[in-house]
């Protein structure tokens, strides 16, 4: 037997104290946050989780990255190989047959075109792939308009009884760039938690996923400064939330006096203009990458609009003046 009963009290007490405490000192030992990051999806994606097993602490960030892997392969249209590049391939010659998974991405991606009345389409490449941001070239004229004209995601056309995506016309291009990265990080929230991982910290540029708290703290978040990338404007607290920043300094070049970002506007197939960062929290990581680029294309009035009428999102927009604007959401939090 390992305990006696103490028959005044009605406890146990322990015969072997200096043994517990070093068991216990062993576990704390061992208990620590386990870190990976690595450069994918043309940004650097990490994630950051506590294990009060060290072994099983690296397996779980293991395999969050490996999901990053995974889905980069899946949509990835620098890879000839992926799903999303097969798609741009034959699309428009044919019905293609997709899995469930990337029909499921391909249909929140649609609905958050009907949503935004098209400020959010995952077309845009159809002119986006002219621009090049490391040459700092921009598309000619006859390049834009040629693209204009299947920059539309009502060309893309999805059966749900077949599980097909096809094309209307020649020359669409799908990119979920601005959806996708959010997707990884909710797919790499999902496997902790089947894990039973309480405190993690997801990241994929300037998406992050938050899983519980950081041990009895909320983790804090910050939103740069669109023009100092070593300031903050903001600090955000989350306890298991999700936080997207859309900004006119991820990817950009001057040119002519312009700054050229690969946010476009798909109704004019330029960048957006009147923005410099759209941030949006809410319970979703993929619906909250969608919304920040969405936002930053609306513009201040018409994204807070569409961020109040749904709920558990709130939005942080710095405009064009460099102005710091904020939803209702977070006056009724103070």
């Amino acid at each position: 037997m390992s305990a006696t009963r103490d028959s005044r009290h009605g406890r146990r007490r322990c015969r072997w104290p200096a043994l517990v405490a070093g068991l216990l000192a062993a576990a704390a030992a061992d208990a620590e946050w386990h870190r990976l990051e690595a450069s994918l999806m043309g940004t650097t994606v990490s994630v950051e989780l506590w294990h009060e097993e060290a072994a099983a602490g690296r397996a779980a960030a293991d395999e969050v990255m490996a999901e990053y892997h995974r889905v980069n392969a899946l949509l990835s249209t620098y890879i000839t190989d992926s799903v999303l590049s097969h798609i741009n391939r034959e699309a428009h010659a044919a019905p293609v047959v997709i899995d469930a998974e990337v029909y499921a991405l391909l249909e929140r991606a649609l609905e958050m075109s009907r949503l935004s009345d098209g400020a959010f389409d995952i077309t845009f490449d159809s002119v986006g792939h002219h621009y090049d941001f490391r040459a700092g070239r921009v598309p000619d004229d006859d390049e834009r308009e040629t693209g204009l004209a299947t920059l539309d995601w009502r060309l893309v056309r999805l059966d749900p009884e077949r599980s097909t995506v096809e094309f209307a016309a020649e020359g669409v291009r799908l990119n979920l760039g601005g959806i996708g990265k959010g997707y990884a990080i909710e797919r790499g929230a999902q496997i902790l938690r089947a894990r039973g991982i309480d405190h993690a910290l997801l990241n994929a540029g300037g998406d992050s996923r938050v899983v519980g708290d950081r041990r009895g703290q909320p983790w804090v978040v910050g939103i740069r400064d669109p023009r100092d990338r070593d300031r903050v404007v903001a600090r955000l607290p989350l306890v298991d939330e999700a936080i997207s920043t859309s900004g006119d300094y991820e990817r950009y070049f001057e040119h002519e006096g312009a700054r050229h970002h690969h946010i476009l506007d798909p109704f004019s197939g330029r960048p957006a203009e009147g923005v410099r960062s759209a941030t949006v929290i809410g319970p979703d990581a993929t619906l909250a990458d969608a919304l920040s680029t969405t936002v930053f294309v609306l513009g201040v009035e018409r994204g807070m609009r569409l961020v109040a009428g749904l709920d558990g999102y709130e939005a942080v927009i710095v405009d064009g003046e460099g102005r710091m604007l904020h939803s209702t959401g977070f006056d009724a939090a103070q």
